[in-house]
């Protein structure tokens, strides 16, 4: 099911949702999503300060996927940027393992 979601309450309601659905306990799902149950319950609050990182991956833990709708025009711009974005992260692991090789 597709929702659209207007701000971070939004995320918080989708969030407990897919947790109950699962019949999972808040603690329980925490601690098996790896983060604590008071962050959880921040983000089921729908808290404005929350860590992006630790949000993605109770999104991910709870099978919830997020998709973005971006303007046409913005498409290529987009691409452009993920493209520049993933060459920085295979230069920085290149970099990771020379210098593990090195410190061998």
């Amino acid at each position: 099911m597709k929702i659209e979601l207007i701000d971070s309450h939004d995320i918080g309601v989708a969030v407990r949702a897919a947790r109950k659905a699962q019949r999972l306990r808040q603690d329980d799902a925490a601690g098996s999503i790896g983060v604590s149950e008071s962050f959880l319950g921040k983000v089921e609050k729908g808290a404005e300060s929350v860590h992006w990182g630790k949000l993605f991956r109770v999104l991910e833990g709870l099978g919830v996927r997020v998709s973005v709708d971006i303007p046409d025009d913005a498409a290529a711009l987009f691409a452009g940027e993920e493209q520049k974005r993933y060459a920085r992260v295979e230069r920085a692991e290149k970099r990771k393992a020379a210098r593990e090789r090195a410190d061998e």
